[in-house]
């Protein structure tokens, strides 16, 4: 089975990344599952337009993946960039795509929404987004709920494209993430935008220091609490053996639990967790031609493939003819 994911290098990768889709991604490659994991510095250029800022962001998703464990062996980790057939495939698609699949699609009315004034690269972002999954024909693209509505409109561009010409894309389908909204510092949804998050690889007490100032509510520590309501528990949970987990919140409905020893216990977990990763991570930093030659190699694998499935692409179209086949 090919899964196939992208990961924006937009900022800091913070616990919402890790439990949302890092976490998967590493376990699919060590499920034996093909992984083609890309950095979408293509897409991130509708954003962010400080080439020294996002090329240094790119190696940071790298450097953050590899420090968490995903290994090189198991699944190919490149750069969205390194693979420029997407851009071709891209506009081929454009050609047989409507404008009102674009028009419908929710994060580009969501933007419209919130004041951002859009360009043409965000118009066309789902052309590009489909590209990517097109182009490697993968199975299974690992998403949020918001985000199945763009593998819909990547399923319909398949068939636009097949019913145009003939049967070349394979039909990907959204293999949905566990829903879960991870609570930031001030009990808001984790995000970089909010400026509520806890990175990953932050200094140990500058971690320890923001989970300590996780927004709580003031029952005392003898009252009963609901664990459910409480911020500090949600990130808990995650990281605690079931059965701690479970008898922290048998303590909570009891009483006599406060709120600063969940956090003190969730700063160990989470030292425990990401502590040997940050120290990898040093590591992999002072070997920068180390982390670029996995990068290139996985590019340059993850282009063969891209690079047979445009020969049938333009063969389908009558760009041009693969060769020792009919066109």
């Amino acid at each position: 089975m090919r899964v196939l994911s992208g990961i924006q290098p937009s900022g800091k990768m913070h616990i919402g990344n890790f439990l949302g889709a890092m976490r998967q991604h590493v376990a699919l490659a060590d499920q034996g599952h093909e992984c083609f994991y890309f950095i979408a510095n293509y897409h991130s250029l509708t954003t962010i337009q400080d080439a020294e800022r996002l090329a240094g962001l790119t190696f940071d998703v790298a450097l953050d993946y590899l420090a968490m464990g995903l290994d090189p062996n198991k699944a190919l980790l490149f750069r969205q960039s390194d693979v420029p057939e997407v851009t071709e495939l891209a506009w081929i698609l454009a050609t047989v795509t409507g404008m009102g699949l674009l028009e419908r699609a929710h994060s580009y009315k969501d933007k419209l929404n919130h004041g951002i004034r859009p360009s043409v690269g965000l118009f066309t972002y789902p052309l590009l987004m489909a590209a990517d999954i097109l182009i490697y024909r993968s199975n299974i693209v690992p998403v949020g709920r918001d985000q199945v509505q763009h593998i819909e409109m990547t399923q319909d561009m398949a068939g636009y494209f097949n019913n145009t010409y003939r049967e070349v894309f394979t039909r990907p389908e959204a293999k949905l993430n566990e829903a879960m909204i991870i609570p930031g510092t001030d009990g808001q949804k984790m995000s970089k935008s909010y400026g509520n998050t806890i990175e990953l690889f932050e200094p140990a007490k500058q971690a320890r220091k923001k989970i300590m100032s996780i927004k709580t509510d003031s029952t005392p520590v003898e009252d009963p609490k609901d664990p459910d309501t409480c911020n500090a528990f949600a990130l808990l949970k995650h990281f605690a053996p079931a059965d701690e987990t479970k008898a922290w919140a048998e303590r909570y409905r009891a009483g006599g639990v406060g709120y600063g020893e969940v956090k003190k216990r969730l700063a160990e977990l989470f030292e425990a967790t990401f502590g040997p990763a940050r120290e990898r991570r040093e590591a992999l930093a002072a070997r920068p031609d180390e982390v670029e030659d996995i990068l290139r190699a996985a590019g340059a694998k993850a282009r063969a493939v891209a690079s047979e499935v445009m020969d049938d692409v333009r063969a389908a179209c009558g760009i041009t003819a693969k060769q020792g086949r009919p066109a």
